[in-house]
């Protein structure tokens, strides 16, 4: 028999999450029967998706959703030998009995100096998010001029290196100085603190006098409103995200940006890479070759402890993280 340790929802979050949102519950798990596997997690992501797919997807009194890398520690399923490690939709959950279904084994040519934590993060689904965003649903080509707002997030620091990789211009938003310092790092032609700029209308139309011909959209809220203006006719937008909203006790209403899209021509699309599961083998192994390539760096935020999973998933929902956050057990 193993303890479980698993982290519930209490009840739906209503506005900002808190600590009483949540609650650390225990439970024996029986051995593994014939086709099953007991696993052990590594380590445990935190994401802005949690937020609104909890609304959505969860009841009150359910294991936190979410994914983790996770140590196969009993075997009764030849795919999954003991002391593999296996990506898997499991929740925030210390151990969890599985039969196999949505486990995705790490990639095989997966080196050994290279963290497993980055299976949640640039070699997975942020990744396979900036991919299918930059190259999917926004078309890039070299020589345009991309810009992502929270840049230096999970998502937004892979999407502006691999635009680099594609040989674009890159400008970034991001909400600290210190992560203006890291986009530079990374490569991003330009970038800006919104949080400190006088006017955001000024400050973009600065750092891309010419205008913007792909917009890839994390945020959401006035930053829409004011970077669709900013767009050359006939760019693209893809939404990914709306973190600005998340939080929202209120729906935010207006202003409704239906006529600069018309007269703009502009293309919106939102996209979810779940829809593209069939791409993901290739996909990951791609972005594994640019990281071993040095030309996609890779960022954490890591929290220890799996006892601190709620305080790392509302830290990463005020951006305290620069790059993937994530929890090591």
């Amino acid at each position: 028999m193993v303890q479980a340790k698993f982290w519930v929802m209490t009840k739906h979050f209503d506005g900002f999450p808190k600590n009483s949102d949540f609650e650390l519950k225990v439970e024996e798990l029986p051995e593994p029967k014939d086709g099953e596997v007991l696993l052990e997690a590594v380590f445990l992501s935190v994401d802005p998706y949690m937020r609104p797919f909890s609304r959505v997807s969860m009841k009150e009194g359910d294991v936190m959703i979410g994914t983790q890398v996770a140590k196969v520690i009993q075997s009764k399923n030849p795919a999954f030998p003991v002391g593999s490690h296996v990506v898997s939709d499991s929740g925030w959950r210390t151990h969890t009995l599985s039969d196999g279904t949505g486990l995705t084994p790490i990639l095989p040519e997966w080196p050994k100096d290279v963290s497993l934590s980055l299976a949640l993060g640039a070699i997975g689904m942020p990744g396979l998010t900036a991919v299918y965003g930059i190259e999917d649903v926004l078309g890039l080509k070299e020589g345009e001029t991309l810009l992502v707002n929270a840049a230096a997030g999970a998502v937004g620091s892979v999407v502006g290196q691999i635009a680099k990789i594609k040989g674009c211009k890159v400008v970034g938003s991001t909400g600290s100085d210190a992560k203006v310092v890291f986009l530079k790092e990374l490569g991003f032609d330009e970038a800006f603190n919104y949080k400190t700029v006088g006017s955001l209308e000024e400050a973009l139309r600065k750092a891309s006098p010419e205008g913007y011909d792909c917009l890839f959209e994390n945020v959401g809220g006035s930053f829409a409103t004011v970077a669709l203006e900013q767009m050359k006719n006939c760019g693209r937008i893809a939404v990914c995200g709306s973190i600005s909203t998340y939080n929202d006790s209120t729906p935010q209403t207006g202003p409704y940006p239906y006529f600069t899209m018309i007269i703009k021509e502009l293309k919106m699309e939102g996209f979810m890479q779940s829809s593209r599961q069939h791409k993901h083998p290739e996909t990951l192994k791609r972005l594994l070759a640019w990281v071993k390539e040095g030309k996609l760096q890779c960022r954490e935020h890591v929290t220890k402890g799996f006892e601190n999973m709620p305080a790392a998933f509302m830290g990463m929902m005020r951006g305290e993280n620069m790059g993937k956050a994530v929890v090591a057990v």
